[in-house]
Order: C-alpha cells, then structure tokens, then sequence
C-alpha cells in the first residue's frame, strides 16, 4: 500500500524542511504535552511519532526526529529531579552504561530498516507498547508473585542491567512505551518508591534517545525544522510535568494516554492492512 509513496518519499524528501504555521502550531503544542507526560506517566511517543506522520514526515525520519524533539524535556526532567537521583548514584552509573550501548544498537538497527518495512512494523510495535501501558502493572505483579525468593543485591544488579540493554535496543529503535517498560523492570527488580523510579526511568531515556540521536544525525535522518520547534516545547513541558508529578495522581493522564494509544493503534492498523 505505501511502496510506491513511500520510495518517492525516500528520493525527494528536504531533511530540513520548512515549517508551515498550522503544522508548526499543531507540532508545539503536542511535543509540549508529550514532555509533561513523559515526566508524570510517560506515554509522550503515543502523540509525538503519530503527529509526525500526520504531518507528512517519512516513518523512519519521524522516528529519528521524534527522538530529537522529546530529548531536551527528558534532560529538563531529569535536572527536577536531580534529589532523587542524587540517592541512586551506583545504580545510575551500571544502568547508564546498559542504556548507551542498547540505544546505540536500536539506532543502528532502524538505520538498515527501510521505511516500508518500517512502516509495516509500526502498528505492531504500537500494538505492543500500548498493550504494555495498559496491562503492565498487571504483568508486573504477576512476575512478582512468581518470584521464588529475594535475590541478592549483586545478582538482582545483573540482571536489571541485562534487562535494561534489551529495553535499551527496543528504545533507540522505536521507543513508544520504553518508560513503561522500565518502570515494570524497576518494580519486578523490587523498587517501590514512585519518585525514585521516574527519576532513573527519565534519565535512562534520556541517555538512550540521547546515543540514538548521534547516529540519527551522522545518517542525515532528522528533519531540524520540525525536530527543533518541537525540542522547544517538550522542553517546557517536561520541566513543568516533573513538578507537577510530585503534587498530582496521574491516573487522569494514564487514562488519556491510554485512550490516545490506543485509538493511534487501531489507526494504523487500519490505515496499513484496511481497504487496498
């Protein structure tokens, strides 16, 4: 269905394109919303990625570029919350290391992805981070109840690193729902203090994003005009939502985003396999 749009794309697509003022408008504020809810209950990529689309940017570019724009409200997050972060500093730097090296292999791998095959992924890839947002807490309990005991400290260590490089390929190859994912290997691993948790999952995605968006721009897939205004806007958003998420229930927004990942699923699945 999209073979032949998607090849004339490939050979006449400007990386850096000119913004017109209803897209531009549209862009900012969603990549502002999506940074706050990156910083209260993540779930942002569910609106950032699908406006790109809409606004005509090829699969693979908008990925690339959706990086770029949700980075900066990551970085502005992870500054609100440097106090957490300050009590985790040997887990930060184990996990860190995991997160660069499995963003920069998710990069590399979208880079060898054509934007047919990739947008053949996409509805599945959504389908698969939205039914985590949905039932991830449920998954996590239920691993949880199945555990056969407390682990060490060392070997519970091993194995959320091991955990967190797979999470990281995932996350610079697509990344919708890789703060869910991290959540859920935070809480199996036995964390329960909220703050802490979205203080290493922030900074975790920060760093994956941040490794995938060196080899986005060494290939040449952004495309600035949209990626910078919308840089802007998370930015703001992401800051605000970080302190917002100390003061407030974020089960109104999870509901929003659930609704919107949702609806952004059954449309692309509609859109790539309905009428021909």
């Amino acid at each position: 269905m999209y073979g032949e749009e998607i090849r004339y794309v490939e050979q006449h697509w400007p990386y850096s394109c000119v913004v017109t003022i209803a897209q531009g408008a549209l862009l900012f504020v969603v990549a502002s919303v999506a940074g706050a809810l990156n910083s209260v209950a993540g779930g942002g990529s569910f609106l950032t990625f699908p406006a790109l689309i809409f606004a005509g940017v090829p699969p693979v570019i908008a990925n690339a570029t959706n990086s770029v724009a949700v980075w900066p409200g990551g970085v502005a997050g992870a500054f609100a919350y440097r106090t957490e972060l300050h009590e985790m500093r040997r887990e930060l730097v184990a996990l860190s290391a995991s997160s660069f090296l499995g963003g920069l292999l998710g990069a590399l791998l979208l880079l060898r992805t054509t934007d047919a095959a990739f947008m053949g992924l996409v509805p599945w890839l959504l389908l698969a981070a939205t039914s985590l947002f949905s039932f991830g807490g449920i998954v996590t309990q239920r691993i949880r109840s199945l555990s056969t005991g407390p682990a060490s400290p060392r070997a519970q260590m091993v194995s959320l690193v091991a955990v967190q490089f797979v999470i990281g390929i995932y996350g610079g190859y697509f990344g919708g729902g890789m703060g869910i994912m991290m959540l859920a290997s935070l809480a199996v691993m036995g964390m329960t203090r909220i703050h802490a948790m979205n203080a290493l999952k922030t900074v975790l995605t920060t760093v994956i994003n941040g490794i995938a968006i060196v080899a986005f721009i060494a290939a040449g897939k952004i495309a600035w005009g949209y990626a910078l205004l919308m840089a802007i806007g998370a930015t703001g958003g992401g800051y605000m939502g970080a302190f917002a998420a100390r003061m407030s229930d974020p089960k109104w927004m999870r509901r929003f985003i659930l609704l919107v990942a949702w609806a952004m699923t059954a449309w692309f699945f509609v859109k790539q396999y309905g009428a021909r």
